[in-house]
């Protein structure tokens, strides 16, 4: 199933199946309580909002996971060279989170370094604590897309926190594919395109950590609960590896897509 959070009019945000170009009520209140297709009240996919498909109770994400975007990394962010021998961790905020159409805010005083990232997001539908690599798929509810927003002239002392967790630095959506839907989700086509222009087109087999391995690492120490998102590293392509550097302006519009699931489309718009 394809879920999707939406709306009609300013009303009341509700949880529909994405069918072709038709939602399909399923009278549930989040997608993670939806276990199978409901026929509910049908609406044209024109006539609806689509919003973040839910707020994660927190977002990991995985830093430098594609093998070419370590080497890109190296070279354009002073990031370490070597192939990372264990995930490279950090967190967002759910307060960065915004949803399919939403404003990226770009904040002048802040940044002049804003960067995009197409990742695959993992959401998690189990609780998860100390889960084998053989066992971690059985806790993976579903699969979206995360934009990883980064301003790149943030990074303090190596911390990239608030470089990537502002308001709106973690665009999320436009939907959730169900795990039984996704054969293999280390071969999923993902892409970005900024102002129809693309800038990442990859794989997900070019993970250098796997989604169970990462479900894995996280766990040895960390409890996942449901809801929870794991946003799983970006390819190559990145802003800040263009020579010269380009970055996100206001007017910009950002494209993040992944096959089965969608195109995730947010303006970039002056903060003030």
């Amino acid at each position: 199933m394809l879920l999707v959070t939406y709306s009609t009019d300013g009303g009341p945000r509700r949880v529909g199946e994405l069918r072709g170009d038709t939602v399909v009520d399923t009278g549930f209140s989040s997608p993670l309580d939806v276990t199978a297709p409901v026929d509910g009240p049908a609406l044209p996919l024109s006539a609806v909002t689509l919003h973040a498909p839910f707020r994660p109770g927190k977002i990991i994400g995985v830093g430098l996971n594609y093998t070419e975007h370590v080497a890109e990394s190296a070279r354009a962010l002073d990031t370490d060279r070597e192939l990372p021998q264990r995930p490279v961790l950090f967190s967002k905020p759910a307060t960065a989170v915004i949803g399919p159409g939403e404003p990226i805010l770009h904040n002048a005083s802040l940044t002049s370094q804003l960067d995009w990232e197409c990742e695959l997001a993992v959401v998690i539908g189990r609780v998860a604590r100390r889960v084998s690599v053989e066992d971690a798929l059985d806790h993976v509810f579903g699969y979206s897309i995360v934009n990883d927003i980064s301003a790149r002239d943030q990074r303090r002392s190596g911390q990239w926190f608030y470089s990537k967790g502002q308001d709106s630095y973690a665009p999320f959506g436009p939907a959730v594919l169900t795990a039984d839907a996704v054969p293999d989700p280390h071969d999923l086509d993902l892409s970005l395109r900024v102002n129809g222009e693309v800038k990442q087109k990859s794989n997900t087999r070019y993970m250098l950590f796997t989604i169970p391995e990462l479900i894995a690492d996280i766990t040895a120490g960390m409890t996942l609960e449901p809801g929870d998102v794991i946003a799983t590293g970006s390819p190559a392509g990145v802003g800040a590896s263009f020579t010269p550097q380009q970055f996100l302006w206001p007017g910009d519009v950002v494209e993040a897509s992944v096959a089965g699931i969608g195109t995730l489309r947010n303006p970039v718009v002056d903060a003030r």
